[in-house]
């Protein structure tokens, strides 16, 4: 039972959605008839997005970050340190989540695979040797694309097409500025671990003035999309960097940091009931 709870802590449950929101928003933005919704191959594939994407994730970070993250406090009781010993069995466990969906969606979603492709290479490759992005600052933060992924995969394996490049490039800039404030509070520990990331090269106030930017260019890129819906959350997302600032100064910017996956999911379902209010009703 422990060592269950310890993989699932590796998954890091309150992040889930950070995955699984955009497959259900890309399903959302795909379907014509709501007979889609009870497609098998949907439904296995949102387990995909639900639980092993996020293994795969998250699992491949703590691998690839022992020394790093033993130098940061989230990982005494707000997360997980996974130690060397534990490594080998953390990426069994990977493997055998991961595997049967991928051969699943070569089998049954071959007009989807190329973004399922780019999940996994942006889900490896931003821990792992030889990009290792996470310590290219910029680089970090593109590499958050991968979030974007599963959107794009439900996308085409729903619809058969490629989603509009101004909604990719609002979704690119969403996701760079969502990881680029998470860096913010792992600066101390990073700097001390010598890891270069966009937040310990810029700084805490020229980091979130980034954010604030990119969330103002995704607002920008979607409105012919998302309409009141875009602009509503880009002035949300503008407010919550100015906040921050604020924060930081007063020492307390990680308490508003636990609330930003709430804040994250609230934004994901206001953009699916947008979408499929509009579609079916």
């Amino acid at each position: 039972m422990q060592n269950l709870r310890f993989l699932l802590n590796v998954t890091r449950p309150r992040f889930w959605f950070y995955v699984f929101g955009p497959f259900i928003v890309g399903l959302a933005a795909g379907i014509t008839t709501t007979d889609h919704i009870h497609n098998l191959t949907h439904l296995l594939f949102g387990i995909y997005f639900l639980f092993p994407a996020n293994f795969l994730i998250y699992g491949i970070n703590d691998v690839f970050d022992y020394e790093t993250d033993k130098l940061n406090e989230k990982k005494s009781g707000y997360e997980t340190l996974v130690t060397p010993e534990r490594r080998k069995t953390l990426v069994f466990c990977i493997s055998a989540t991961n595997l049967p969906f991928i051969v699943g969606a070569i089998i049954f979603a071959s007009t989807a695979l190329p973004w399922l492709a780019g999940f996994l290479f942006f889900s490896v490759f931003y821990s792992a040797a030889p990009i290792r992005a996470k310590t290219k600052p910029f680089l970090d933060s593109a590499f958050n694309i991968l979030y974007v992924m599963p959107g794009l995969f439900a996308y085409s394996l729903v619809s058969g097409e490629f989603p509009p490049l101004q909604v990719v490039i609002a979704g690119a800039c969403w996701t760079a500025a969502m990881h680029a404030y998470s860096a913010i509070p792992d600066i101390d520990a990073d700097r001390q671990a010598g890891l270069k990331t966009i937040a310990t090269v810029c700084g805490p106030y020229a980091t979130l003035a980034i954010c604030g930017s990119l969330y103002a260019a995704s607002a920008i890129l979607s409105a012919e999309y998302l309409g009141f819906v875009s602009v509503s959350l880009g002035f949300a997302y503008v407010f919550l960097m100015l906040a921050s600032v604020f924060s930081f100064k007063n020492g307390s910017l990680f308490k508003l940091y636990r609330a930003f996956p709430l804040i994250n999911v609230a934004a994901g379902f206001v953009i699916f009931w947008h979408i499929a209010l509009e579609k079916f009703f």
